[in-house]
């Protein structure tokens, strides 16, 4: 069978360089290390991106996915707004920050960018079924991708997830299967899954057709170059769950660099995690190359995967740019939440508050510099974790329809 997939020509080792063909596969056969996809672009201009359409297949050939994705049935992501964040920049004395807020995605989360390319890679690679591995925000991404694209979906979750999750997952319809365990348990369930019989028409996005399925993530840095009149800012800081986003993220603008797209520019790196599950930023501070496995507890669970795959990568850009990855408590990740709000209107989930509260700490820690153009990344909308802001979100007072009380509760 022939796989087309753009620009895509096979997929490499990220650690001993082995090459395969393109095809349902993750792991390298010699060393067991992750496969990534490898390309040969060509020619690709700025011209080429700006006359696609205002989602993220106007990058089509930066990604690994049929000609005809953009024309196939999907929820076409991306294109999210970036926001100037003044207000919430003069209240942590920065000089230029910015907002890149995926929320305003079709399921409300950066996750759909990354579901869409791993639709179109499962279409050319015959799978008929997309099924994935939880924390929330995917299982919204891939049971409505699947429904909008007439295909079946599997979506495995914790048992524990925040009930907003679990109730928009189920209305997509679809299989829902809640595990009695965390998602470090749900992953190695779905690891074991792909070799039955009854799973060989599934793609399982996050495992079996991981190499295409984390390209998505790219075009989160693509969209901000671009936004920026074709330039990358000096800092950005990026919410760290699998550490897949920082990485990509990275490796986009590294590769506009080398097409021309953008001027070589340096910028520094952050990553941010929250104490209950922090363990790349255990990793950074003690020196670490690689990640010891924690047991999550924390209220971001978007973010709590105890065992990310690519922690040790994350690692590499971090210390390769400059950067840091640190973690703030959940307490702290609720006032992040509200202090985005309340400066710039953005309700952000969990992961956006630890975004927030991470560069605040930074800040007062000296390991960012206020006078440096910054960008940071809103992964989700805050209506996905309601509970998080409940203790606090209510209402000034309970009146009753009269103009004094109104005055009362005013002054």
């Amino acid at each position: 069978m022939t796989i087309d997939l753009g620009n895509a020509v096979g997929l490499t080792c990220r650690e001993c360089s082995a090459t395969y063909d393109l095809g349902a596969a993750y792991a390298c056969m010699e060393c067991f290390g992750p496969l990534e996809v490898a390309y040969d672009f060509g020619t690709i201009t700025r011209a080429d991106i700006e006359s696609g359409p205002s989602s993220l297949w106007r990058y089509r050939a930066l990604l690994p996915v049929r000609p005809t994705a953009a024309d196939e049935p999907n929820l076409a992501p991306g294109w999210t707004r970036l926001h100037k964040a003044d207000n919430l920049a003069a209240e942590l004395g920065m000089r230029t920050l910015w907002v890149k807020d995926d929320s305003g995605n079709p399921t409300h989360s950066f996750k759909d960018r990354v579901v869409a390319v791993a639709q179109s890679a499962a279409r050319a690679l015959g799978l008929t079924t997309l099924a994935c591995a939880s924390t929330g925000n995917l299982a919204h991404a891939v049971a409505a991708a699947a429904a909008c694209g007439g295909q079946d979906s599997v979506v495995v979750i914790p048992h524990d997830l925040e009930a907003g999750k679990t109730i928009t997952t189920a209305t997509y319809g679809g299989i829902l299967l809640a595990v009695e365990g965390n998602y470090d348990d749900v992953n190695r369930l779905c690891s074991e899954i792909i070799g039955e019989d009854f799973s060989q028409t599934w793609g399982f996005v996050n495992v079996n057709i991981r190499p295409y399925y984390a390209e998505g993530s790219k075009s989160v840095g693509y969209e901000i170059a671009e936004q920026l009149g074709w330039r990358t800012p000096a800092q950005v800081v990026a919410p760290v769950a699998s550490g897949s986003l920082l990485t990509k993220v990275d490796k986009a603008w590294r590769e506009m660099a080398d097409l021309g797209l953008i001027e070589q520019s340096e910028y520094t790196v952050f990553g941010a995690q929250a104490t209950g599950c922090s363990p790349v930023a255990q990793a950074f501070d003690a020196g670490w190359d690689v990640v010891k496995p924690v047991k999550p507890d924390t209220i971001a669970k978007s973010l709590a995967i105890g065992n990310p795959a690519d922690g040790p990568y994350a690692l590499d850009v971090v210390r390769r740019t400059g950067g840091s990855i640190a973690a703030v408590s959940d307490d702290d990740v609720v006032d992040g939440i509200r202090l985005l709000a309340r400066t710039e209107g953005i309700f952000a989930e969990t992961a956006g508050g630890v975004v927030v509260a991470n560069l605040r700490q930074m800040i007062k820690d000296g390991a960012l510099d206020p006078e440096a153009e910054t960008v940071i990344l809103n992964t989700g909308d805050g209506l996905k974790t309601l509970d998080a802001v409940m203790g606090f979100a209510k209402p000034t007072a309970t009146i009753r329809p009269d103009v004094d009380e109104v005055r009362a509760a005013i002054s």
